[in-house]
């Protein structure tokens, strides 16, 4: 763990990438896997991603939670979206998932105490965990990156519309409901510009996977995950 403090204090960028390559690197190793092991997997990718947070607390200062009734519609209007969109938005798999969707009550018996447990896992996960390394990646890091290399230097709330798009698409593309996510990646980086801060992103990324979730084990629609 001081190996990976060291690291991330060296580099303003690292601090802001290593945790989602981190996050990323399991994703593609447990949707590879059939069986428990890749639930177990997911479990230990929520903690890595909590000790990376952790880390970087001092380190990516704009990675705080921020409330703003936009950044609750944003989060409301996109979770909508991405179920509605679903049966109009061609599938793309960048990453080789498993072939059966992500349902620990199909793994670990219908109702079953793993089985919650899992859906819990996954809810808070997607809701807490993912969304602050997320933006810290693209929001914080890639947009203003593509505007400058010194990204430090560029303000939250500066507007450069090819960067806009290229984030937007980047994120879009590394999710299954790629129609949906580049929609999603635009309206966060609306946030972001429009309150010169990560937080209001972070929030609609929480209430958006929140939402998702809770639709996702109301209507039993498992695709989603």
């Amino acid at each position: 763990m001081n190996f990976l403090s060291a690291q991330l204090r060296a580099s303003p960028a690292y601090a802001r990438v290593a945790p989602y390559l981190a996050i990323l690197l399991i994703t593609c190793i447990q949707d590879s896997l059939h069986g428990p092991l890749r639930y177990w997997l997911y479990l230990l990718k929520m903690i890595v991603g909590i000790l990376c947070l952790w880390q970087v607390r001092s380190l990516a200062p704009e990675v705080r939670w921020a409330f703003s009734w936009e950044a609750v519609g944003v989060g409301v209007v996109i979770c909508a979206l991405w179920v509605g969109l679903d049966s109009y938005n061609p599938k793309l798999q960048l990453f080789g998932k498993a072939g059966r969707p992500w349902n620990p009550f199909e793994q670990f018996g219908e109702h079953s105490i793993l089985g919650w447990f899992f859906v819990g896992v996954r809810t808070l996960g997607s809701a807490l965990v993912v969304p602050p390394i997320e933006e810290a990646f693209y929001r914080s890091f890639l947009y203003r990156y593509l505007v400058r290399g010194s990204f430090t230097t560029v303000p939250l709330s500066h507007l450069h519309w090819p960067s806009v798009f290229l984030t937007a698409f980047i994120f879009g593309f590394s999710h299954y409901q790629w129609l949906a996510g580049i929609i999603c990646g635009l309206a966060y980086q609306w946030l972001v510009i429009r309150k010169n801060r990560l937080g209001d992103a972070v929030l609609a990324h929480a209430i958006t996977n929140f939402l998702l979730g809770v639709w996702i084990v109301w209507k039993g629609a498992w695709n989603f995950w």
